[in-house]
């Protein structure tokens, strides 16, 4: 693999994203890609995680031009096929969590890095799968009172509190839950020529 001397930028303005980058020890900068999140008309949630990761990651192709770009998007879904977005207030966290009540919930994570010098991109989706327990109208006040997770898809904190919600989880990568899948992103980072494990002969 050669190296790859361009620096990273992560198009997200996410504390919880950022934490998980920096568990590659790779230096990065963060920076707000300000686009429109607004689902297309028939648009899947996975189609729009795949979109929105992608999106972001270009936007800021104009302010860092030479530049390895990640981008991220996460969509919840029920289902039914209700598509489940950050609740942004406690009302919509409560209608959320007794909607998640005793059923599998699909969480679909896009992400996209883009090589803002060469133009070229990749974009992939990874799948994680939450069954809930059933959740009683006092355990969910509770948990909301105490985590307050308005700006989460889903309505909870799966590096909190959010694990006492759940009945099981399946899928390859925990932190694909929280919103960044690490395994993914070493190997695409990998095809840029950055590794985390990049030690001196």
């Amino acid at each position: 693999m050669k190296p790859n001397n361009l620096p990273l930028i992560l198009a997200s303005t996410s504390t919880y994203r950022a934490e998980l980058l920096k568990k590659l020890g790779i230096p990065f900068l963060t920076a707000a890609p300000n686009v429109d999140e607004s689902p297309l008309e028939n648009e899947s949630a996975q189609q729009l995680a795949f979109r929105l990761a992608e999106l972001k990651a270009k936007a800021l192709k104009n302010n860092y031009p030479n530049h390895i770009i990640i981008g991220s998007d996460q969509v919840a879904t029920t289902p039914s096929g209700l598509i489940l977005g950050k609740p942004g207030s406690h009302t919509k966290a409560k209608h959320q969590l007794s909607e998640c009540s005793g059923k599998s919930i699909i969480f679909y994570t896009g992400l996209s890095v883009f090589n803002s010098q060469t133009n070229q991109v990749n974009t992939i989706i990874d799948k994680y799968t939450v069954k809930f327990r059933n959740l009683s109208q006092k355990t969910i006040e509770c948990y909301l009172e105490r985590e307050r997770p308005y700006d989460c898809a889903g309505s909870f904190k799966m590096e909190g509190l959010g694990i006492c919600l759940f009945e099981a989880l399946e899928g390859k990568d925990p932190n694909t839950l929280i919103g960044l899948p690490l395994i993914d992103l070493v190997t695409m980072l990998e095809k840029e020529g950055i590794s985390a494990l990049q030690c001196d002969e």
